[in-house]
């Protein structure tokens, strides 16, 4: 006898989300919501740290060096956009400031000669509206339909790669020795010496039985155990951190970003001075109007594309990608994160843009909006909860990533490996992501050795229009700086 509750219309957040569609349920988006913000939630501490200790170029600091203050922002900025992200476009894809993007801002643009922190932000903003009119007129989905299907593979398979090798540094399992020689070393000296490690390694194997179990729930919950398990260290052991208040490495066996200690106040009233502290003209008289358009055009082509290849590589894991590649609500995700960019300059926190962490609740289950709501509003709450949020090591956080990286490698199998014309630029993809800690140095090397294989093949006319057209661009991309220096010299 068939129960009538199999047959029972969903609820209204099933009919608005459609989850049940998409194979999910309720629980599932809420796992999954939560644990992509556990392995997000490190942004609300080390992008004060990078944007926050960088003096400008008339040598002021971010928010006069409170960074307190700079993370409530980043924070409230990821919070509101990774809801709308779930809301207007249903995809389970969170935001919150783009690391290399945020350094860039830092250290390529905030400290030129004359640059203010505002008219930096300025410049941020800009990028954002830019790259929203490219998706309003359609030429930012054209170009992304005009990628070939197993390019996008790659891509997947480099943020995969890519988003182990994050997990592995940050924890400092994968580290640069002391001493040179080679680039990497595992550990320190080739061992996995300290406490920090032995959690990592804790999580990384228990959060990957659990998923053999098939325990629903492996990768919060190897989150929340480890954690507790490196508080409990950091209570008996005083491990303390790598590095001093100067950032050098004084104790290499140590936490590699934040100490894993019980606060002593659990809420923080936010402050929120940092909204609208930009100027949005302000960088042409401070650099001139040539420097400026190359810095937009830096910005916006690195943004472009890692948001591309963001959202396949999610909608790769969870499968929602159609039989060409492409996710569902393209436009409305791209608009988002077009919104996102320009919103987080508007805030001072620098560009927003899509988390490929959104892995990670995917890995949990989820596939629609609802999981990017729930992260949303735990990032709201940590504008207050911020010392709480601080309390999750880089090395209980980072074994999701390598787990996740694991399951995104399965797209390699798509790759025609017997074809040098794609199976090369797919190579060059994989592997300069990782190698080059940027995913839009792989996918630009991709897309221009694709190009010139087809040319040397006698197969230019199998190229799309748009694909020579990037190509082209990250040609311009790549010698950014010489053109730079012969335009300005």
């Amino acid at each position: 006898m068939t129960s009538t509750v199999d047959h029972a219309p969903p609820g209204a957040l099933d009919r608005y989300f459609q989850f049940s569609r998409r194979g999910s349920t309720l629980a599932r988006e809420v796992r999954g919501g939560v644990a992509t913000f556990f392995t997000m939630a490190y942004i609300v501490v080390l992008n004060p740290l990078i944007i926050g200790g960088v003096p400008d170029g008339t040598g002021e600091l971010l928010a006069g060096g409170d960074l307190g203050m700079i993370a409530a922002a980043t924070a409230l900025v990821a919070g509101v956009l990774s809801i709308l992200m779930g809301v207007v476009a249903n995809y389970p894809l969170a935001l919150a400031t783009g690391l290399g993007l945020n350094a860039f801002v830092a250290f390529g643009i905030a400290n030129l000669d004359g640059m203010t922190w505002a008219d930096a932000m300025g410049l941020v903003v800009l990028e954002g509206l830019v790259i929203l009119v490219l998706v309003l007129t359609g030429f930012r989905q054209a170009v992304f339909h005009a990628i070939p299907a197993q390019l996008k593979m790659a891509i997947s398979v480099g943020i995969g790669l890519f988003i182990t090798i994050i997990g592995l540094v940050d924890a400092g399992i994968v580290r640069a020795p002391s001493g040179g020689g080679t680039p990497l070393e595992l550990g320190v000296g080739g061992s996995l010496a300290g406490w920090p490690a032995l959690v990592f390694v804790v999580g990384l194997l228990g959060i990957a039985a659990m998923r053999v179990m098939r325990i629903s729930g492996a990768i919060l919950y190897g989150i929340i155990a480890t954690t507790v398990l490196a508080v409990v260290l950091e209570a008996a052991l005083r491990i303390g951190p790598q590095t001093d208040s100067s950032g050098e490495v004084v104790n290499p066996t140590g936490w590699s970003l934040t100490v894993p200690a019980w606060p002593d106040s659990v809420v923080r009233p936010p402050d929120f001075g940092l909204l609208g502290q930009f100027s949005l003209f302000g960088s042409f008289e401070a650099i001139g109007a040539i420097t400026v358009l190359l810095l937009v055009f830096s910005l916006m082509l690195a943004d472009f594309f890692d948001t591309m290849g963001t959202m396949v590589a999610v909608g790769a894991e969870g499968g929602l990608l159609d039989e060409d590649g492409n996710p569902p609500n393209t436009r409305r995700i791209l608009v988002v994160d077009s919104l996102a960019a320009a919103a987080g300059g508007a805030a001072s926190v620098s560009s927003n843009t899509a988390y490929i962490e959104s892995a990670a609740g995917v890995g949990e289950g989820a596939r629609t909006g609802l999981a990017s709501v729930v992260t949303g509003i735990l990032f709201l709450a940590a504008t207050f909860l911020t010392p709480l949020v601080e309390v999750v090591p880089y090395e209980a956080a980072t074994p999701a990533l390598v787990v996740v990286g694991c399951l995104m490698m399965a797209q390699v199998r798509g790759i025609d490996w017997d074809d040098l014309e794609v199976a090369f630029p797919a190579f060059l993809t994989i592997v300069l992501m990782p190698f080059t800690y940027s995913i839009t140095a792989g996918i630009g090397a991709g897309f221009v050795s694709y190009t010139v294989l087809q040319v040397a093949r006698g197969h230019a006319g199998r190229v799309h229009p748009l694909m020579w057209l990037v190509a082209a661009l990250f040609v311009v991309y790549f010698a950014i700086d010489p053109i730079r220096d012969l335009l300005t010299g």
